[in-house]
């Protein structure tokens, strides 16, 4: 697994306030910690770190959460006024070495400058890179993802599959295990070894393999690249562009 794997969620822009997306956060990191016990706590930068931790402990609370994406907020160069359409961002890691880093941009609701993201890097040195990287716990992060953000669509693969796999820039991403909202549309029929979950009313998830796809298999390659273009005919994967 030598390959950089990553989960993304995503969804185009959504305006909502610190504390609507405080909320949904609350959610996701409770939902998250019981995916994997490398998940239970999170922590971020700033001044006063204490030496030797992490960094600051980032708390799951609605209220503190809401006060921490408010500080995030974009500001102008000149005046340091609040750029409210480009919502919050922030950044995170569950350990001070070997760790896995979250990314969050959320309430942004701007035509530009790119989509709403909820992003996971698992650890790629841990001793438990094999277990994150099971089937079983990319799928449970997944569904916290979507239940939490409701995003458009969400992903579990390397960046390098993606790479190859992907045709259009901003196009739903295909990989080892996809999530399409249904605001897309209908599924298609797809070959009988993909597995199809539902994702309670939300959508639906897609598992291609119960092992991890690689860009270096070109079987691996080649199943994505057939689901790309089923998903594709069927008006799957282009993105409306914001209005």
């Amino acid at each position: 697994m030598s390959e950089n794997y990553y989960l993304g969620a995503y969804w185009g822009p959504r305006k909502e306030t610190a504390l609507e997306c405080a909320r949904r956060a609350s959610s996701f990191f409770r939902s998250l910690a019981l995916c994997d016990p490398t998940f239970v706590q999170w922590y971020r930068g700033g001044r006063g770190v204490p030496r030797g931790s992490p960094g600051h402990v980032v708390p799951v609370e609605e209220q503190a959460l809401e006060v921490l994406l408010a500080k995030s907020r974009n500001r102008t160069d000149e005046g340091k006024e609040i750029i409210e359409d480009l919502g919050f961002s922030q950044f995170m890691w569950n350990a001070k070495k070997n760790s896995t880093e979250f990314r969050l941009s959320c309430g942004k609701y701007s035509p530009w400058g790119g989509p709403n993201v909820c992003l996971l890097y698992p650890s790629r040195q841990s001793p438990e890179r094999e277990r994150l990287l099971g089937m079983e716990v990319l799928a449970q992060v997944i569904e916290s993802m979507v239940v939490s953000w409701e995003p458009d669509f969400a992903v579990a693969s390397s960046s390098e599959m993606v790479d190859v796999i992907q045709k259009r820039k901003g196009e739903v991403r295909v990989g080892w295990l996809t999530y399409l909202s249904r605001r897309l549309g209908t599924l298609p029929p797809l070959p009988a070894s993909v597995r199809i979950e539902p994702v309670g009313d939300l959508g639906w998830l897609l598992i291609l393999s119960s092992e991890p796809m690689s860009a270096s298999n070109p079987e691996h390659v080649s199943f994505t690249a057939r689901i790309r273009e089923l998903l594709d005919r069927a008006g799957l994967i282009e993105i409306p562009a914001p209005a």
